[in-house]
């Protein structure tokens, strides 16, 4: 197989079309599927060469696969990474990462505002194996500073947060982790490298639900890590071959389609997001909306400076007595936006996060996170936001 020219001269939207592509001596126009579990080899003596230094060869498809390795590469050139590891899905990437950079009897530190399996992977799974997590605002880099302990090895953030929106200064916890001698990782679920790329910033690794947006469509689920070659291939590969969290080829190959319109779905889908935030800003039934790409937004000088728009998922605080029972009537209300707690899809959806994708953490990790019974998350879709806002105004009337 013959590779593309370098990259590093593209445009971003050229690198999402055709960074990585690899073609057989068929020369495919498109990336080409490889379902193989295994790749064979002209004798004993390459076999034993490329299991011991596999390199650019493929061996196993636990750990290497041509279609992977495609999107893996696509992925890193859009974040302006040095190397990429695929993943089953997002949180296989959180833990293989985890895993990779922590051992027993260390510490991390991460925002409190983060999804809820993730908080769980850290609360019940990690705290098993003796890994400690403090948690702190994620918008105050002085609490991240005090929370720093001679064992910490990670700083973990989202930004922005999961479902409220909260905005973390990346470079700003860079040096705090520097100062101490942690790693930051960012979750860039939200925003992906068409709108923020956080090693620009600073970080030292990029976490990607890949589900999300770099599908785009809902339709396969699939993670990945992207760093520096060596942090990568010494720490977090080895954790990837031995364990297997494995992304599928066939969901490679889907998410690299996706990859090819992400610009185009995250600039239309930020704004129609934007267009729904400024409507239910102003919405008498609404006590308060988070989203980025407000000017209202407590850190709309931070967004600009990091993100290019302020993507597509919108928050808001319904007004009632009961707040539970104000926000599942806007859930239940809606007859085109889809009840699911899955985002990043062309189809808008809408979720209620204390009873789902955070039903799970305690109501007072909950309640210090700012994850309130009124609050309801909506990942604005590429409908024309005319209808969404129809959709929403039944339960809101």
């Amino acid at each position: 197989m013959t590779s593309s020219p370098n990259p590093d001269d593209w445009d971003f939207d050229t690198r999402a079309v055709r960074a990585g592509t690899r073609r057989t001596e068929f020369n495919e126009h498109g990336e080409a599927l490889f379902l193989t579990s295994s790749f064979t080899f002209e004798n004993a003596a390459e076999a034993a060469e490329r299991f011991a230094n596999s390199g650019d060869h493929f061996v196993y498809s636990r750990f290497s696969n041509p279609t992977v390795s495609m999107f893996q590469d696509r992925l890193a050139a859009l974040e302006g990474g040095e190397a990429c590891i695929a993943t089953a899905s997002g949180m296989s990437a959180i833990f293989t990462t985890c895993l990779g950079l922590l051992n027993a009897g260390d510490h991390v530190v991460a925002s409190r505002s983060l999804f809820g399996a993730t908080v769980q992977l850290f609360n019940t799974i990690l705290a098993r194996f003796g890994v400690e997590t403090t948690y702190v605002d994620a918008t105050d880099p002085a609490a991240w500073a005090a929370a720093m302990r001679s064992t910490t090895r990670i700083l973990f953030v989202e930004t922005p947060s999961n479902p409220t929106a909260e905005i973390a200064d990346i470079a700003a916890l860079k040096a705090v982790a520097s100062a101490r001698g942690a790693l930051l990782v960012v979750d860039n679920c939200f925003c992906t490298p068409a709108l923020q790329r956080p090693l620009a910033l600073g970080a030292d690794v990029v976490i990607h639900s890949a589900t999300k947006y770099l599908d785009g469509q809902g339709r396969v689920i699939g993670g990945a890590i992207v760093g520096d070659k060596t942090l990568i291939a010494d720490r977090l590969a080895p954790v990837l071959r031995t364990a297997g969290p494995s992304l599928s080829p066939f969901n490679a190959w889907i998410l690299l389609k996706g990859l090819e319109t992400l610009s185009l779905r995250m600039e239309r889908q930020s704004s129609n997001a934007l267009v729904l935030a400024r409507w239910l800003e102003a919405h008498p039934a609404v006590e308060r909306v988070l989203f980025p790409g407000l000017e209202s937004h407590p850190q709309a000088d931070l967004v600009r400076r990091q993100q290019s728009a302020g993507g597509a998922v919108v928050s808001f605080v319904v007004k009632g007595d009961d707040a539970r029972a104000a926000a599942w009537r806007v859930v239940d209300g809606c007859a085109l936006i889809s009840r699911t707690a899955n985002l990043g899809d062309t189809r808008s959806t809408i979720t209620h996060p204390a009873t789902t994708t955070h039903g799970r953490v305690s109501p007072e990790a909950r309640a210090a996170a700012g994850i309130g019974e009124g609050l309801v998350r909506v990942a604005v879709g590429l409908e024309n936001p005319d209808d969404v806002m129809n959709d929403l105004a039944r339960g809101l009337g």
